[in-house]
């Protein structure tokens, strides 16, 4: 939340200005923390038309890429032995980005102040994730901050990495669709009519299939914009309703039950649990602590709850491996055993980065091989289409032909 506010410092001056956060005692606190007594805080009116924050929300988004950049430059330089408000300093002068140099002018005024960079970047959990956030603080207290923040940007790389190659494989039978869709729609629109014309002609007594066409094929004639305007409609409508909270919980049950994709969603929701425990367990976060961080990674309600249910179990001083293995359906047995070898051994963190490079080879492999299983299948549905409308056109003119003979 955006807040306003006044505050006395020190030397007696009146600060104003504005600041983010979670509410008023947050700020009030944060003010306090940097010598200043606050006098008034008052929250803005974020429902106001403004055109700089309306734009800077559409233009100014921080990319995936450039937090990447961000920490490989960040422990680059911070391992070179500048100190980490100079390096701020420089990623402030590098970057072009100004939602990005905001977040950096931030960033500095928190180390400047006595604050610590993890409490900075808390600030933005709309920019840096829970994980982010939770792996550079135990580098802070560890004293292994450059080695946490190279850390980040491996585990940054490798999820937008698999993201990209999931979302690539989907491109091409998305593309096909709609463009089915479209070809489809005209050819109602300027095809059949000139069809139904010469039915109607000649009197023929035309089928149930051959009539739905026809009157399909007449109404997009008649309103070729507004039918447009419908399957658009339809698909927005379609997409609210998959994105919708209520929806989740049926949409991961039918996704994890499709052929090839539900295997993927399984390797992809496997491989993220395992690189985000491996990633914080190696940076020194506490098991339970990582467990809920990997909560809120994975993107299905199903591995969601387990997770949820393994930090139950963690807490009651139970197996790393009980909740697990009582969810082969979701999570492998090579998993389950992975972690098994690393109780043992005590070596899980290396355990868990094995089973998340294995589970991204093998998507990275599906995802290779998506495109030549989706096409034999696209191709059989466009010759069922295609069969069916043929058949439905060409059974009259069969009739009319048999009648003159």
């Amino acid at each position: 939340m955006l807040f306003s506010y006044k505050a006395k410092l020190k030397n007696g001056e009146i600060l104003e200005g504005t600041m983010e956060a979670i509410d008023r005692f947050a700020l009030a606190h944060e003010l306090k923390a940097k010598g200043s007594m606050p006098i008034s805080i008052k929250e803005k009116n974020n429902r106001s038309f403004d055109l700089t924050s309306i734009f800077g929300d559409m233009f100014g988004k921080i990319n995936i890429e450039e937090q990447i950049l961000f920490t490989k430059n960040l422990s680059g330089m911070l391992k070179a032995g500048l100190s980490l408000d100079r390096a701020l300093s420089v990623l402030k002068k590098q970057t072009k980005n100004q939602a990005f140099i905001k977040i950096l002018t931030s960033l500095s005024d928190e180390i400047n102040s006595g604050g610590n960079l993890s409490a900075g970047l808390a600030k933005f959990p709309k920019v840096f994730s829970k994980l982010f956030v939770s792996m550079t603080k135990a580098g802070e207290e560890s004293g292994n901050i450059v080695v946490s923040l190279s850390e980040i940007g491996v585990n940054l790389e490798k999820a937008h990495s698999l993201n990209k190659k999931v979302k690539s494989a989907l491109i091409y039978p998305g593309v096909i669709f709609c463009a089915m869709i479209i070809i489809g729609v005209l050819m109602f629109a300027f095809v059949v009519p000139t069809l139904a014309g010469t039915f109607k002609e000649l009197g023929v007594v035309l089928p149930t299939s051959t009539r739905a066409i026809i009157a399909l094929g007449t109404f997009f004639s008649e309103h070729l914009l507004l039918s447009f305007v419908i399957i658009i409609s339809s698909g927005v409508g379609v997409f609210s309703l998959v994105r919708a909270p209520f929806m989740k919980k049926y949409v991961d049950f039918i996704i994890l039950r499709l052929p090839v994709l539900g295997t993927i969603a399984k390797e992809l929701n496997t491989a993220r649990t395992a690189r985000t425990l491996a990633s914080l367990l190696s940076s020194g976060v506490s098991i339970g602590r990582a467990i809920e961080i990997a909560e809120d990674v994975v993107q299905n309600t199903y591995y969601k709850d387990t997770l949820n249910k393994e930090k139950v179990a963690i807490e009651k001083g139970e197996s790393f491996t009980k909740i697990f293995s009582e969810n082969l359906n979701l999570y492998p047995v090579m998993m389950v055993e992975m972690i098994e070898v690393g109780e043992e051994t005590g070596k899980l963190s290396e355990m868990l980065s094995e089973v998340a490079l294995f589970y991204e080879g093998e998507i990275e492999n599906k995802t290779k091989n998506l495109s030549v299983i989706i096409e034999p299948v696209l191709m059989i549905f466009i010759g069922g289409a295609v069969g069916f409308f043929a058949i439905s056109m060409i059974s009259p003119l069969y009739s009319i032909l048999g009648s003159i003979s």
